[in-house]
């Protein structure tokens, strides 16, 4: 095999990755279409505002927000804006740190999420869960770990200046 035909993907990856690949497009319009049509909100609002009515006191500074997210520091600061506006999130300047911004879910926001909660969760059962028996939600949940130990190493890789 020359080094050429090495950097090419076997029949299996391809199938594997173009699986992933329509998976990774295809998904979050799906699961954001329910979320639109019952409240106006992208899939990105609902997992903010999913993430804070998790957290301690409902609230987080952006750093962490945007940490359990997955967002740059810019989209969360626009989407809390937006969020801010409907009256679904509250900033404030950090009691301990001036120059940190924390969000905190309000009652609007944490009755929005409780309203949404079980249409997300049908959409996340029907697209993700049904279709898998127990195996497969295992071998999915060790290959997602798998995959963003890859993307999180590689992502710090490329913002870490070398030495």
């Amino acid at each position: 095999m020359s080094e050429l035909d090495s950097q090419w993907l076997t029949v299996e990856e391809r199938a594997a990755w173009l699986a992933l690949l329509s998976t990774t497009t295809l998904l979050p319009g799906a699961l954001e279409a329910p979320l639109q049509q019952a409240a106006k909100l992208s899939l990105f609002e609902y997992n903010v505002l999913a993430m804070l009515s998790e957290a301690e006191s409902a609230t987080l500074p952006m750093s962490e927000l945007a940490a359990r997210t997955s967002a740059s520091l810019s989209r969360l600061s626009h989407v809390v804006r937006k969020l801010s506006g409907r009256g679904y999130v509250d900033r404030s300047v950090h009691a301990d740190d001036a120059r940190v911004t924390s969000v905190t879910i309000t009652d609007a926001g944490l009755a929005l999420v409780r309203d949404l909660a079980p249409v997300h969760v049908a959409s996340v059962r029907s697209l993700v869960f049904d279709p898998l028996d127990a195996r497969d939600v295992d071998d999915l949940a060790r290959i997602g770990r798998k995959l963003m130990r890859g993307i999180d190493e590689s992502h710090w890789t490329l913002r870490t200046p070398a030495p």
